[in-house]
């Protein structure tokens, strides 16, 4: 603590990077998706996790919430699912014949929106407000959200059934695109290890994982990571990069300024958790893959030929000069 009892920029880095460990006495072998859960937190932008059913992904933004001491609610996105029934409805009393405000499941802390891509468009679309303004506006009067607001969708990969592809403006408002992919063997060894000794990933408590953060603390860390210094040379790698998409032959959509500025803050917030207070080249090209591989749409044409958006972004890395 500060001499006003206020939390210091290293005591918030200390007590998050203490909540990658918390999580993983829950959830095997996703440090990474950990990492990048930390990073949407401490900018109040949102994370997107794709994987099979099955590899941990509810149980991973479970963990971080407990291990955060923040309030958590879930959305199980179904092909009926109404906009009201995310945000909220009017619902009218009859003793007092007027209608008031009934908040939706959207007004908490950390979101869980679970398959999010088993919803229509519509419904995909009413998050669009509270992930971009922190606010929901029903019947024309704009209500805020709670300090923190963080979306963390998760998704099936989009050639299984029953799934829409998430509108592209709705895709350029999450910060990071995580793919949970199948556990190694080892890793999976772990988990049935923990089941066989009585794990039950609805009783977190009872798994060990406890606070060891909150949201002071992410304030602290917000704090700080707005004193990260770019100088003029990585803020221009950062734009060629994304320029490079653009000019991409296998693209229909390259990364939009959006995308820049999104590649940018990640890199700070990633500089800040490794403990120093400038940006270099290593921090950008290690977030570029989950930056922006949401952000590019490859070619039907290029698709047919086993072109895929994070080989584009891949091959991007490769071919833009770095900065000394």
């Amino acid at each position: 603590m500060t001499g006003t009892g206020e939390i210091s920029g290293d005591e918030a880095r200390e007590a998050l990077l203490a909540l990658r460990r918390e999580v993983a006495k829950a959830v095997v072998g996703h440090d990474a998706a950990v990492t990048g859960m930390v990073i949407a937190l401490l900018t109040r932008r949102h994370v997107l996790l794709e994987g099979v059913p099955g590899v941990a992904k509810t149980l991973l933004v479970r963990s971080v919430a407990a291990a955060l001491s923040l309030e958590e609610r879930r959305v199980q996105f179904t092909p009926d699912l109404m906009p009201g029934d995310v945000t909220g409805s009017l619902v009218y009393d009859g003793r007092s014949a007027e209608f008031s405000f009934r908040p939706g499941p959207v007004f908490t802390n950390l979101l869980l929106a679970d398959e999010i891509n088993r919803t229509p468009p519509k419904t995909q679309a009413s998050l669009l407000e509270a992930m971009e303004e922190f606010q929901v506006s029903v019947d024309g009067v704009p209500r805020p959200l709670p300090d923190p607001f963080v979306v963390a969708a998760t998704q099936n990969p989009v050639e299984y059934e029953g799934t829409y592809p998430l509108p592209e403006a709705q895709l350029d408002r999450f910060l990071l695109k995580l793919v949970l992919p199948l556990p190694a063997r080892d890793d999976e060894i772990r988990m049935l290890t923990r089941h066989s000794e009585g794990f039950d990933p609805r009783d977190l408590a009872a798994a060990g994982v406890a606070p060891v953060a909150g949201a002071e603390h992410l304030r602290a860390g917000r704090a700080a990571v707005a004193r990260v210094t770019a100088r003029p040379e990585l803020l221009a790698y950062v734009v060629d990069l994304c320029r490079a998409t653009r000019a991409s032959p296998s693209l229909r959509l390259g990364v939009s300024p959006r995308g820049a500025t999104a590649l940018l803050l990640a890199a700070r917030s990633w500089a800040w958790l490794s403990g120093r207070p400038y940006v270099t080249p290593d921090d950008v090209q290690a977030l570029a893959l989950p930056v922006l591989r949401h952000r590019v749409a490859v070619r039907a044409e290029a698709e047919l030929e086993g072109v895929t958006a994070d080989g584009v972004v891949s091959g991007v890395l490769g071919a833009v000069p770095v900065p000394r």
